[in-house]
C-alpha cells in the first residue's frame, strides 16, 4: 500500500531545510530517517505543486509491527513540528497536521 500524504510545515523548518541545502520535504524525510528508521521518498522527486510538500510511503512491515511504526512516527512528526512551529506573538500554537490525499 501506497501513502502519499501532504506535509504543512512550518516557514521555520522551511527555512532551516534551505539552510541545509536540501527541499523541504527531503529535509523532512532524513530527519525521519535519523530520528526512527523509517524510510519515505520526498514527494519532490514526484513533480510535486510549487509550494506544497509531501512524501511517498510504502508499508510493508508484518501487520502486528504496523502499531510500533505508528507510534514511532507520530512521536517523530510532534516533535519536528514543535521544534519548527511558527508561533507570533498573537497566536497560540495549533496542533501540526498531516493531509492525506493527491494535492
Amino acid at each position: 500500500m501506497y501513502l502519499f500524504p501532504r506535509l504543512h510545515l512550518p516557514q521555520k523548518a522551511i527555512g532551516a531545510a534551505q539552510a541545509a541545502g536540501a527541499a523541504p520535504d527531503a529535509y523532512y524525510a532524513l530527519r525521519l530517517l535519523q530520528a526512527t528508521g523509517i524510510v519515505v521518498v520526498p514527494g519532490s522527486g514526484f513533480g510535486q505543486a510549487p509550494g506544497t510538500y509531501h512524501f511517498r510511503c510504502t508499508i510493508l512491515p508484518q501487520e502486528d509491527k504496523i502499531p510500533a511504526i505508528i507510534s514511532r512516527f507520530k512521536e517523530f512528526h510532534e516533535k519536528f513540528m514543535d521544534e519548527f512551529r511558527d508561533v507570533s506573538r498573537d497566536e497560540a500554537p495549533t496542533g501540526a497536521t498531516i493531509e492525506s490525499g493527491g494535492d
